[in-house]
């Protein structure tokens, strides 16, 4: 794991936003075991094979979760939003999120990377 990633986590002021920012980033690391982290425009960013998988953010009301090559897969509509290429997971205060799903839907997008 990356120290300037957990430094970002650790640097977040509402506690929400560090629990859920630790569980996303442990679902990536349960996926993608040699995943290269760093931060780039501010935020974590998830790396397999040099190419982007996913990045975590955060902003006042919400913490996002974007998973990379997606233009070959199919999501649940109504929970992520973005262009085909990248759909975004907002996470608002006290909302939850199927690990299993992330874990499937992370699995198939990295696959190919």
């Amino acid at each position: 794991m990356n120290q300037e990633v957990t430094d970002f986590i650790e640097a977040l002021k509402e506690p929400w936003h560090k629990e859920v920012t630790v569980s996303l980033r442990e679902v990536v690391h349960q996926v993608i075991p040699n995943v290269h982290e760093r931060i780039q425009y501010k935020k974590p960013h998830f790396l397999k094979n040099g190419k982007y998988a996913a990045a975590i953010s955060t902003a006042k009301e919400t913490v996002s979760f974007t998973i990379f090559n997606c233009s070959d897969l199919m999501f649940p509509g109504g929970m992520f939003d973005g262009p085909p290429e990248r759909k975004t997971l907002k996470l608002r205060k006290g909302e939850t999120f199927d690990s299993e799903l992330l874990v499937s839907l992370l699995s198939q997008t990295s696959s190919s990377l």
